[in-house]
Formats: C-alpha cells, structure tokens, sequence
C-alpha cells in the first residue's frame, strides 16, 4: 500500500513539472495575443515568465521596447497580470501592469512616460506623465480609477496656443475613465473622457479675457460658454 502510494505522489510530482514545464515555454507572442487587451507588439521574444516586447503598443499609444512578464499568483485567482517596463537608458523609465479577466479590464500601478501623439488628434497631446495611475473597467464601465496624469502638449489647436503642460488626478465618471487636466493658471481645461471600447471625448475650455482673440477661437471652433471659449472633440482608437 505504501508503495503505490509513493508511485502514485511521484507520478502526480511527475506530471505536475511537466505541466509546469509546458507552460514556462508557451512563448511571449501566444500570451499576449490571449490578453486580448489591445497591447500588441511588432515582435515578441522570451516566454511568458520573461521575454520583451519590440516596439509594444497599447491601442494607439507607443510603449517602445518593453520587458513583459506574466505574474503567477493572480493566475490562482481567475486573472491574467502581465507586468511590463522599460528601463530608461532608450528613452523615459515606464512601469506597470494589464490586469484581464472574464468579465474586467486594468490598468494597474503604472507610472512613467508614453508618447501619446498622435492618438488624441487633433487634441496636440505629445506624451503623458503617469504616476500610480490605476484604472478598472468591469463590464465595458469605469469601476475604479486613482492616480495622477501630466499632459505635455505641442503646438497650437486652429491656431490657438495651448500651454505646454497640464496636469489632473484621473476618476470614474459617468462609466468612462475622467482625465480632468488644467494648466498651472487654471485658464486652460481639458476634460478626457476613455471609454472602454476604445473610444474617447475631448472638452477644451479656454478662459481668455483678451477680446481680440475670441475671433480666433470662433475661427477654430470654439464657442462662447458661461464657462469660456469651449470646443469638443470625439473620437475612436
């Protein structure tokens, strides 16, 4: 009895190594593209437990190089965490995680720059500071978000200068994720609304009390509000 019971532990010992050894090898490009997450990559490299994504992008915005690996203990609780970074030799340091399950989607703990334009267009959005930022969609609606965001813009908007850069702490509102962003003088406001299916709605207030340039913002598409010189702008990654 103790004899089969011993063939019985190392066969199950047997069999779960090699189940082990299986999934340690599935390589990286296979597990990202089960993501579904709207993270892909020109080339993929390494395993799930350790590889790097070539020229990664989520959705629209550019990631660069970055190294990828899937974290186990979520795996125990119905998730997929893939944690990524970038070192900042290349280019500005970025880490974080994409969280997916059955029914969510997450962004989690990511702090670092990305290059942003020209995803926003014609919003000129250059590149995005993130900082803790964290946001969870369940169900195709904002669940949870916290963190801050700095915009870097460059350029004008119809020929309207914008200011180089503005800053907010992201929230829900509405089931989309809110980037609420507002220059240092307070007299220039974006409101960035994400929504889970890709798409997005952009509200631009300028406060202007110099008359001679409400003809230019007339001109670019702004409207004169209680709240100031207001222009929208939708659209879909």
């Amino acid at each position: 009895m103790t004899r089969a019971r011993l063939r019985t532990r190392r066969s199950a010992f047997f069999l779960a190594a090699f189940a082990f050894a299986m999934v340690a090898l599935i390589p990286l490009r296979i597990a990202a593209g089960w993501m579904g997450s709207g993270l892909t990559a020109r080339e993929a490299s390494g395993s799930i437990w350790l590889g790097v994504l070539k020229e990664a992008r989520f959705g629209p915005v550019a990631l660069g190089d970055v190294r990828a690996r899937l974290n186990v203990l979520p795996l125990f609780l119905g998730r997929a965490r893939l944690s990524l970074s970038r070192a900042g030799e290349a280019g500005a340091p970025f880490e974080g995680a994409i969280a997916v399950s059955r029914h969510s989607f997450a962004i989690e703990d990511a702090t670092g720059t990305i290059r942003a334009a020209p995803a926003f267009a014609p919003l000129p959005i250059a590149a995005l500071d993130l900082s803790d930022l964290s946001a969870r969609f369940a169900d195709g609606l904002c669940e949870s978000a916290e963190g801050q965001v700095r915009a870097t813009l460059a350029g004008e908007l119809g020929g309207v200068a914008l200011p180089g850069g503005m800053s907010g702490a992201v929230r829900c509102a509405e089931g989309a994720l809110l980037v609420p962003l507002a220059s240092q003088s307070g007299m220039e406001l974006v409101s960035l609304r994400l929504g889970a299916d890709g798409s997005y709605r952009a509200e631009i207030v300028i406060r202007q009390s110099d008359p001679a340039l409400a003809p230019r913002l007339a001109a670019a598409g702004f409207a004169a509000t209680a709240r100031g010189h207001t222009r929208r702008i939708e659209g879909h990654f």
